[in-house]
């Protein structure tokens, strides 16, 4: 029986990898390609070969990833085959036809920022997706079928510092290794951004003899809910009640000057969460 959620899931996916190509496409033709800049994977290896003979990048990373696909279809689930055709397929198709439109600026610098904020942004979204665009995303996944314990992150990083290096060899530039590696770190950056939110939030614990008011100002007051974790002091030998209290960067203040009010002797620690899901926060 065909399961319409399962369905409805799988479109929503398709269109989603769809998107993250035009997006990663708009990278590639109108700012790293024009520039002779690279993020990496086939698209790299295609710049390589642009310049060299001439050839077209959309039809050329096809072409080069023709082997991966065969090689995927007998190790890789279905439905992340189809998705990864169709995202690869999409990102050749739109490569081709951006190709053709006027870069959006020669500056190598601005290049290497925008173009990697956009690779990031569409990776991101395809990521997201459970699909890739076929290169060191697929090269990855085909390598952990083979080395379970191989990490897909670290290959991925492994391949596209290899396609990098290859780019400064035959086009004989080291700057662009250097803008390279930019657009390449910045990329990772905006896909943590994507996956793993920008919303920071701070983490408090406080230790005080007067933990009870504290709670009731943080839950009153600051309108934050807070937790009891017992602890004991290896010093005094003694047994403390430890609050925890996650909280945003705005309100800090304020709950700083409200347990000194309460407690000037009180210890806090506080440390950045990356992500706090919940009540109050991000559901």
């Amino acid at each position: 029986m065909i399961n319409k959620k399962e369905i409805k899931k799988f479109i929503i996916e398709i269109l989603e990898t769809i998107l993250g190509a035009f997006i990663m496409s708009i990278s590639v033709s109108l700012f790293l390609l024009p520039n002779e800049l690279s993020s990496g994977g086939f698209s790299g290896i295609a710049t390589i070969l642009y310049y060299i003979f001439k050839l077209p990048v959309g039809t050329t990373i096809i072409v080069l990833n023709i082997p991966l696909f065969i090689i995927a279809t007998f190790k890789i689930g279905k439905k992340f085959l189809a998705k990864s055709l169709v995202g690869t397929v999409s990102l050749s198709i739109f490569i081709d036809i951006l190709d053709k439109v006027q870069p959006l600026t020669n500056d190598k610098i601005l290049a290497c920022v925008y173009g990697g904020i956009l690779t990031g942004l569409g990776t991101a979204l395809i990521l997201r997706a459970h699909s890739s665009t076929g290169g060191s995303d697929l090269t990855g996944n085909i390598i952990k079928e083979y080395k379970p314990m191989a990490r897909t992150g670290n290959l991925i990083t492994i391949i596209d510092g290899i396609v990098v290096f290859l780019n400064v060899i035959f086009l004989k530039k080291i700057e662009i290794g250097l803008y390279s590696a930019i657009t390449i770190y910045i990329m990772g950056k905006i896909i943590d951004v994507i996956f793993e939110g920008i919303y920071f939030t701070k983490l408090v614990f406080i230790i005080s003899d007067k933990s009870d008011k504290i709670s009731e100002v943080i839950r009153k007051d600051v309108k934050r809910g807070v937790t009891g974790i017992y602890g004991k002091g290896m010093h005094a030998n003694k047994e403390k009640l430890v609050l925890m209290c996650a909280i945003g960067r705005r309100e800090l203040a304020e709950l700083k000057t409200k347990i000194k009010e309460i407690d000037s002797n009180a210890f806090l620690i506080i440390t950045n969460s990356r992500e706090v899901l919940g009540t109050g926060f991000k559901e």
